[in-house]
């Protein structure tokens, strides 16, 4: 690692140094200037326009737009972000970063351009210590006002005041809405080359640092600029950078805020970073950058998968393997990494230490499904380098992708390592043609009715919940959408979503579905609406505003009516029951299995309930007993519960619950099973475990990379459940005419006799092929020097039998035989084609390989495949065009052969 040498400047003796120092200061120094001191959100963020928390401002966005109150007129915190933009470039430049964190400080409404200007540039040079000498600054072209206060107020030197365009330095949230220009301060790390042709382009010689925005603007739609009455302020400054600057490091990865890790996987490779060349520095700084992320997100509540965020995680912890492959390191390596990166962020992050058990099983366990991939993948890849391509086709990489989950990315690199590139349009003509395929499966959604109601839902106010209290409640209808539109009045046959000035139905949220039952018009006869009846099948929630939808069964309605708002009592008590059960069931897990253990996501319907939880392990027979046993246990004794609201400090210093990753109000609701559960919870409840009356584990299941499932009915429902298996165990017994006790035994002993009947077909099949195919023989071809080659067709003959059979032909031609079959298992199915090729050592040696060959065969039937050298197997889906890949396979063996 470079010595840090610090930058010339002021109070270098005070300055802070560290990253966990210079995240301090900026904190503090803002605290003490009046704003409130908010935690990090979590990179999985409210906003559904984004997978991830990408910026530190994205908390306070719906502030900024007027969709949520500011949380104080004053704010500042250290946001941990993640951009995956331009990953290519982590490792390869001094600043890109995937995880990063971005400190700021933000006013709503309260001070503006001058006090911001002010306070950033007494931070900068007071608190940091940085030289004048060592600044630049930006404005928006046309903003004079900030140049002035930077000019005048602050005293910066003119010619270090950098007009620039709106490309680099005017924000917007959007086409439309709220817009400002930014001014942004650059260090300067070679100021003796003077202030004449200032280009801030020149990152070798500036970086920005810190970003001011002055959200002064409304924009229309036809882009004409209104001042806003209330004025904002955000900013950014990146806390790598920072370090790098206070530090002197050569770059941000050689800050105390990464080069811990990038020594961890050094040693790990047995090599030294100051020693390596640009390749194997590069790949330590990826694993640095991409540990620090990885651990985070994982921290944050993300699981691997093929899917969004998921997709980005998988992506990362596959990148860290590959550089680490490449630096030598053969060994599982990512839980190491991962302590490390625990051990480097928890003092900043200390949910990461609460979490660690979660995290090092999901890097544990992706790791090694990764390495199983990248084996077959890099051997798959290696085949097709040793042809020496001009270029990775797109089919190639397809079949990689497609067929062993071999990433694109990796074949990229790999690719780029040995100076070729993909066929990136041939990938995605190959992935679009899979696409058509699977489009029959496809379901398309309608999206307007959803755009009415968000246009409705945004012009109210949040919807008054009286549920609590009773089921029964006279309330207003403030907006109607019929059929998928704004309307005035809804008529009878109309389907329509209502939003009430206050209901007794329970919106869906927190895992609980939304409550079912009736709008009756009023109750004075002579009303407009007499005798109006709205069905309503669920209730949903947008913005705080509930949205009863359900069908206009009789009457008409119109906005401004009244209406009593009933709710089916019968099905709120279900609810109720399973939504309680769901608290036990928690309780129970921390106690029998885990106290580590943390919700993953619910479900709390009428008639079951799901509960997901973090656990790298299945929950044993023996645990799903004693867990039911304890939960029955609560129920009998009748426990009374405790419904309360406080602020959420309070709750949380009681003990309550929270699930990870939601976002709390400042006042929450507890519910409380005193002596068994106590969580933070806006759903409905039983008043005493005894109305639950019985609880029962249905199934016990894996979802996701360390996620498990359980599912299970308590209450009412459980009859139900009984019942319907009651009804299967008396269909079996009648079936095999046998008592309920004695099904078990006699299922088992069919099956023992279904796996010998099994076995005994299996053998004959083979000894059938084995016939068939030793009338193959006379069929063989003299090709070249002595080689032996024989192409045929033998169809109804299953795949590993066709393969003994094809070996089986090898050994009777000998070593300088290479033998193709292909058939259709069964005559009268054309989609379903089996290939095999078997080579002997002498054809091996003359550059033919049966894996490589094989699939390349087959792709002429619609498929794919591969396997040894010496035997593989490849299958299509296109049997009409089995004939011609196989004349196909004997004119290229003839060739290459003779």
């Amino acid at each position: 690692m470079a010595a840090a040498t610090p930058p010339t400047g002021r109070s270098q003796l005070a300055r802070p140094r560290s990253g966990a120092e210079i995240r301090a200061a900026f904190l503090n120094f803002y605290e003490q200037r009046g704003h409130r001191r908010m935690p990090s959100a979590s990179l999985v963020p409210d906003d559904p326009t984004v997978l991830l928390t990408i910026a530190g401002m994205l908390p306070f966005k719906p502030v900024f737009l007027g969709q949520a109150e500011r949380p104080a007129p004053r704010a500042t915190s250290s946001q941990k972000c993640i951009r995956t933009n331009d990953i290519e470039n982590v490792g390869r430049t001094a600043r890109h970063h995937t995880f990063f964190e971005m400190l700021g400080n933000f006013s709503f409404g309260d001070y503006f351009k001058e006090q911001a200007i002010q306070w950033a540039w007494e931070l900068s040079t007071e608190v940091f210590g940085l030289s004048p000498k060592n600044l630049v600054v930006s404005v928006f072209r046309e903003d004079d006002e900030a140049e002035a206060i930077w000019r005048d107020g602050v005293g910066v030197n003119p010619r270090r005041i950098i007009r620039m365009d709106e490309a680099d330095n005017f924000w917007a949230s959007g086409p439309t809405g709220p817009c400002g220009p930014c001014s942004e301060i650059y260090y300067d790390f070679k100021p003796e080359l003077g202030d004449d042709g200032i280009d801030l382009e020149d990152d070798s010689r500036f970086i920005e640092f810190y970003n001011l925005v002055f959200m002064q603007y409304n924009r229309d739609a036809e882009g004409t600029l209104t001042p806003l009455a209330s004025r904002n302020i955000d900013t950014g400054m990146g806390l790598e950078r920072m370090a790098q600057i206070l530090q002197g490091a050569a770059n941000n990865y050689e800050t105390d805020l990464i080069y811990p890790l990038i020594e961890t996987a050094a040693g790990l490779a047995g090599v030294e970073y100051g020693a390596l060349d640009a390749k194997g520095s590069t790949s330590l700084k990826v694993i640095g950058d991409h540990s620090r992320a990885i651990t985070q997100l994982i921290g944050d509540g993300v699981s691997a998968s093929n899917l969004g965020r998921g997709y980005i995680l998988r992506r990362l912890l596959r990148r860290v393997v590959r550089h680490g492959r490449l630096l030598g390191i053969t060994q599982p390596f990512l839980k190491a990494m991962g302590e490390a990166a625990i051990a480097l962020m928890r003092e900043a992050y200390p949910q990461l230490e609460e979490r660690r058990a979660v995290i090092l099983a999901e890097l544990a366990r992706e790791e090694e499904r990764f390495l199983e991939t990248l084996e077959r993948g890099e051997k798959l890849l290696a085949d097709v380098l040793a042809t020496r391509p001009a270029q990775i086709s797109g089919a190639q990489a397809f079949e990689l992708y497609d067929t062993y989950g071999f990433p694109l990315e990796l074949t990229q690199e790999i690719a780029e390592e040995h100076g070729l590139t993909v066929d990136l349009e041939g990938f995605e003509a190959a992935m679009e043609a899979q696409r058509q395929r699977a489009k029959a499966a496809a379901v398309s959604i309608d999206l307007t009715l959803q755009g009415a109601i968000d246009q409705v839902a945004g012009s109210l106010e949040a919807t008054s919940f009286r549920g609590y209290e009773a089921l029964e409640h006279p309330s207003c209808v403030l907006a109607l959408v019929v059929n998928g539109a704004p309307a005035e009045r809804a008529s009878a046959g109309d389907a329509v979503q209502i939003v009430l000035e206050s209901t007794p139905f329970y919106g869906e949220g927190g895992g609980q579905v939304g409550d079912r039952g009736v709008l009756l018009g009023g109750g004075d006869q002579t009303a407009v609406n007499a005798g109006v009846i709205v069905s309503i099948e669920a209730v949903s929630r947008n913005r705080s505003v509930f949205v009863h939808s359900g069908r206009v069964e009789r009457g008409s309605l119109a906005v401004g009516d009244l209406v009593t708002a009933r709710v089916d009592g019968a099905c709120r008590r279900r609810a109720q029951a399973n939504h309680t059960a769901t608290h036990l069931l928690q309780a129970a897990l921390k106690q029998v299995v885990d106290p580590g253990i943390g919700q993953a996501g619910s479900l709390v319907d009428f008639d079951r309930l799901r509960f997901d939880f973090h656990c790298p392990r299945a929950v044993t027979a023996a645990e799903l007993e004693r867990i039911e046993a304890l939960i029955n246990g609560w129920i009998s004794e009748g426990h009374g519960l405790v419904v309360e609201e406080m602020a959420i400090e309070q709750a949380r210093a009681a003990g309550a619950v929270a699930m990870f990753g939601e976002k709390y109000a400042e006042v929450v609701r507890v519910v409380d099973v005193p002596g068994v559960s106590m969580e933070l919870c806006g759903g409905t409840h039983v008043a005493n475990t005894a109305e639950i009356g019985v609880f029962k584990i249905v199934a016990e299941s894996g979802v996701a990379a360390g996620i498990r499932r359980i599912e299970a009915v308590a209450g009412p429902a459980v009859l139900s459940y009984l019942q319907e298996r009651d009804a299967v165990v008396k269909a079996l017994g009648d079936r095999f005419k046998a008592q309920p006790g004695e099904i078990v035994e006699r299922v088992a002993a069919l099956q023992d006799d279904l796996k010998a009947t099994q076995k005994a077909l299996a053998a004959a099949r083979q000894e059938l092929a084995l016939a068939r195919s030793a009338a193959l023989v006379a069929q063989a071809e003299a090709v070249g020097n002595g080689f032996q080659l024989l192409v045929a067709r033998l169809d109804g003959v299953e795949g590993a039998a066709l393969q003994n059979a094809a070996q089986g032909l090898v050994d009777q031609l000998g070593d300088a035989a290479a033998v193709v079959l292909g058939g259709l298992p069964d005559p009268a199915d054309l989609g379903k084609v089996i290939l095999v090729a078997a080579f002997g050592q002498a054809v091996i040696a003359q550059g033919q390989q049966a894996g490589r060959f094989i699939g390349g065969v087959a792709k002429a039937c619609g498929g794919g495949g591969g396997g040894r050298p010496n035997l593989a197997q490849a299958g299509g889906r296109d049997g009409a065009a089995l004939d011609g890949a196989l004349e196909q396979a004997r004119l290229t063996l003839r060739a290459a052969l003779g």
